[in-house]
């Protein structure tokens, strides 16, 4: 199992990021959280096969359609750190 975190950048908080993600991300069989961040960004947890996590990083480039995408960071991540599912908080 591979496992990323991100962090994405923008105008992408009240525009359904979130929720946006988690329906990208159960497709693709990940497990993980998307959660609004204090500084106005979201973080993204993934864990799964390297192509899912793949797929999902480029979906994040874009988000839902309100959003406007700036930078997406990504770093290592621990797989232990993602409960069943993927969850939105």
């Amino acid at each position: 199992m591979a496992a990323a975190r991100f962090r994405v950048r923008g105008r992408v908080q009240g525009v359904s990021f979130r929720a946006a993600t988690r329906a990208q991300a159960v497709p693709l069989g990940l497990c993980g959280h998307a959660r609004n961040l204090p500084d106005g960004s979201v973080e993204v947890l993934a864990v799964g096969s390297e192509a899912a996590i793949a797929a999902l990083e480029r979906w994040l480039w874009h988000g839902p359609p309100l959003a406007r995408v700036t930078a997406v960071e990504r770093e290592q991540a621990d797989a232990a750190e993602a409960g069943p599912g993927f969850v939105t908080g």
